[in-house]
């Protein structure tokens, strides 16, 4: 087997780098992910760079491996951090979304129909059908919203 290996190190770091994603995809949680990847890395270079020793192909591995965690960690720290009162309550990511209004305001409550469903929401202001508005605020599933002028040129004094 050892014989194997040294005479076809690309299978082996093939191989190796194809069995540890494949565990990734059994679960692990990311732990198996960057070493197969390093794997498959080091295979390749093999076959491109076929007197590269034992040696230094496990040398290549760890560095590869490290390499690939450390870009992998510095990636994740530049992604939006979700705040912890956020991480369940979707509703909060359509404050700033602009809609238009189904019905006219009754008692300051409308409707609006957002991706593929329809949103109640509620304005101080009494608005007509069609009315664009922007949402402010999220009340439960009440969604608060005020007027939209767009650019502010056809804004009301005041506002």
């Amino acid at each position: 087997m050892i014989e194997l290996i040294s005479t076809h190190p690309t299978w082996f770091w093939l191989c190796l780098g194809g069995l540890l994603l494949i565990g990734e995809l059994l679960g692990t949680g990311g732990y198996l992910l960057w070493s197969g990847i390093a794997a498959v890395t080091v295979g390749i270079l093999t076959f491109l760079l076929p007197f590269l020793g034992w040696e230094w192909q496990g040398i290549l591995f760890a560095v590869f491996t490290v390499i690939s965690a450390i870009l992998w960690r510095k990636w994740l720290s530049h992604r939006k951090a979700s705040s912890a009162d956020d991480v369940n309550q979707i509703s909060h990511q359509l404050i700033g979304v602009k809609a238009r209004l189904l019905t006219d305001t009754e008692e300051g409550f409308s409707r609006v129909r957002l991706a593929d469903g329809s949103w109640r929401v509620y304005s101080e202001i009494p608005l007509k059908a069609e009315a664009e508005v922007e949402v402010t605020a999220v009340d439960g599933i009440t969604l608060k919203v005020k007027p939209y002028y767009g650019d502010n040129s056809h804004a009301p004094d005041g506002q």
